[in-house]
C-alpha cells in the first residue's frame, strides 16, 4: 500500500475522468481508496470474478486478456496511466469478460462501488468521460476486428508494433521511436497467429531495416515504412 499517493497531488489525474472534482471529494475518495504496487506479471482481476468496484492505473501498463475456448490467451486491448479498468462489468453488473495483468511493475488504484457511484451521481461529466471512453474501446475493438479479418499476418504484425510504440511512448517518451519491451508469446497473442511465425516476421523486418531487436526488446527503425507495410492511413 501506498500511503504517501494523494489524489490532490496525482501527476496523472489531468489524464483521467476525476480532473474536475472537488478538493474535499478529492479528499473524500483519497480516504476511501486503496493503492497497490503489482509486480511484472501479477493479475489485477480474474475474467469471471464478480467486480467490487474499479481500478485506475496511475502508472505502469496493463494487458487485458481473454482465454479462448482453445484455452490460449487472447489480448484485447492495452491500459496506460489514466486508464480505469473495470468499468464495463461494474456499470453493468456482470462478472469480469477478462482479465487483466500488468506487463511491468504497476501501481494501481482500488476504488469502491459505493464511492465510485457516489462520485458519478455528483458528477455527471464523470458519466458522460466514461461513456466517451467506452465508445472509444468499442472503436478500437471494431478496428481490430477489421484488420483480423481483411489483413494478411505480416500487416498485422507491422501494425500491432505501430501500436506498441504509441503506447510505450505514453510516460514522458520524448522520442518518436520507443523501445518496446513486449514477450513474442504477448505479441503472437496480439496479432493472432503463432508465436513462431511473429519471430519469423520480425527477422524479416529487421533484415528489411524496419526494426532493431536487442533480446526481447523492440524498436522501430523506420516508421514510415511499417506504415506502409500495416497500410495505416
Amino acid at each position: 500500500m501506498f500511503k504517501n499517493l494523494e489524489c490532490t497531488t496525482c501527476l496523472i489525474r489531468p489524464q483521467t475522468c476525476f480532473n474536475n472534482i472537488s478538493e474535499t471529494d478529492l479528499k473524500t475518495l483519497n480516504q476511501s481508496k486503496l493503492t497497490t504496487l503489482y509486480k511484472k506479471g501479477q493479475v489485477v482481476f480474474h475474467e469471471g470474478r464478480v467486480p467490487t468496484g474499479i481500478y485506475c492505473l496511475q502508472s505502469g501498463k496493463i494487458k487485458v486478456s481473454k482465454i479462448g475456448i482453445d484455452g490460449k490467451e487472447q489480448i484485447v486491448r492495452f491500459a496506460v496511466p489514466g486508464s480505469l479498468l473495470g468499468i464495463r462489468a461494474l456499470v453493468s453488473g456482470r462478472e469480469y469478460r477478462a482479465s487483466a495483468s500488468t506487463l511491468e511493475d504497476s501501481i494501481v488504484c482500488f476504488i469502491d462501488k459505493k464511492t465510485f457511484f457516489g462520485i458519478i451521481t455528483t458528477y455527471p461529466e464523470i458519466s458522460q468521460c466514461i461513456l466517451l471512453s467506452l465508445s472509444d474501446l468499442l472503436e478500437e475493438a471494431e478496428k481490430r476486428m477489421t484488420s483480423m479479418a481483411q489483413k494478411p499476418v505480416r500487416e498485422r504484425v507491422a501494425e500491432t508494433l505501430l501500436l506498441l510504440n504509441k503506447i510505450y511512448k505514453t510516460e514522458n517518451c520524448p522520442v518518436e521511436r520507443a523501445t518496446i519491451s513486449i514477450s513474442r508469446e504477448d505479441l503472437a497473442n496480439i496479432v493472432g497467429t503463432a508465436t513462431e511465425t511473429v519471430i519469423r516476421i520480425l527477422s524479416l523486418f529487421k533484415e528489411e531495416n524496419l526494426i532493431s531487436i536487442v533480446g526481447r526488446k523492440i524498436v522501430l527503425t523506420n516508421i514510415d515504412a511499417l506504415k506502409q507495410v500495416a497500410r495505416f492511413d
